[in-house]
């Protein structure tokens, strides 16, 4: 990318983010009670909506087992059960333990001590836990973690494609370096950014798109 084509695009992410949040405002998010949970959430949330999720992490809560050492305890099957309302529950049971076996081998089950490690040693780790990919190990650095990494899902991707901001070649790592580049490196900037593509991807930016009234029509190419 050249020089000129990379400062536009910077300019435009930085322009996006000024008209989602002036019609949309601050979103609050990510849903979830403390670190851990956001923790789960992430790996739970692959593949289905966030309603799906509540209703599994609910079940992990009247259950009393919402916590690294009670889960890590449990077996596989009961957490597939306890988790089936989020889909696909027996692959996700399977994440769900190896990420907590990670986490309890390697920090005692305790966000605070997690947080202390550097971000990039954080990705790699968690990267090499089985059935974590890179935006759900962003979301747990993000949102769990305070680290200021931004995360790349569907509909940041489908916004910067329409947007003419990428192309159908571009990887994570492609779509992730335009927000790294554009911005300054800022947890509650990256975690509000983010919240805001998935408030416009959920009622404008469909995969049948609602562009009259939204936001970023004017900046459409």
């Amino acid at each position: 990318m050249s020089t000129k084509k990379r400062r536009k695009t910077s300019e435009a992410v930085r322009k996006i983010y000024n008209l989602l949040f002036d019609s949309y405002g601050p979103q609050h998010w990510w849903p979830g009670d403390g670190p851990f949970e956001v923790m789960v959430g992430a790996i739970l949330t692959q593949n289905t909506n966030w309603s799906n999720v509540e209703r599994a992490i609910n079940n992990l809560k009247n259950a009393g087992l919402l916590d690294p050492a009670s889960l890590n305890r449990i077996s596989e099957k009961r957490l597939a059960e306890l988790i089936r309302p989020a889909g696909y529950f027996n692959i996700k049971a399977r994440r769900l333990k190896a990420f907590l076996e990670y986490f309890v081998e390697e920090y005692h089950g305790e966000p605070e001590r997690m947080k202390k490690e550097a971000l990039d040693t954080l990705r790699s780790e968690l990267l090499n836990v089985k059935g974590i990919g890179p935006e759900t190990a962003d979301s747990i650095l993000l949102y769990a973690l305070d680290k200021p990494i931004f995360v790349i899902d569907a509909y940041t991707k489908r916004v910067l494609l329409r947007h003419g901001l990428i192309d159908e070649s571009a990887d994570y790592s492609d779509s992730q370096e335009i927000f790294h580049r554009a911005l300054p490196r800022d947890v509650s900037l990256f975690n509000e950014y983010h919240a805001l593509f998935v408030k416009v991807g959920k009622e404008q930016c469909r995969p049948r798109p609602r562009c009259e009234g939204c936001p970023l029509f004017k900046l459409l190419p």
